[in-house]
């Protein structure tokens, strides 16, 4: 499945890693690279527990790129 993540550094420099889709799954890391495979744990765990709850799961996203000049 695949997930829209959103990652910004904040102030003190730490990776701030936020899916959208799957409301508060929000994780962090040090670099951006450790901020990536911490929302991945955090992406697993939340399906796990919709699942567990028998609550939907956001359907997967579909993301094309259009290149244009301008």
């Amino acid at each position: 499945m695949r997930f829209r993540v959103i990652v910004e550094q904040d102030e003190e420099g730490t990776f701030v890693a936020e899916c959208p889709s799957l409301r508060g799954c929000i994780s962090q890391g040090k670099s951006r690279q450790e901020a990536m495979t911490n929302i991945r744990d955090a992406i697993r765990g939340t399906i796990a527990s919709l699942k567990k709850h028998k609550e939907p799961i956001p359907p997967p996203i579909h993301e094309e790129s259009v290149e244009v000049e301008a």
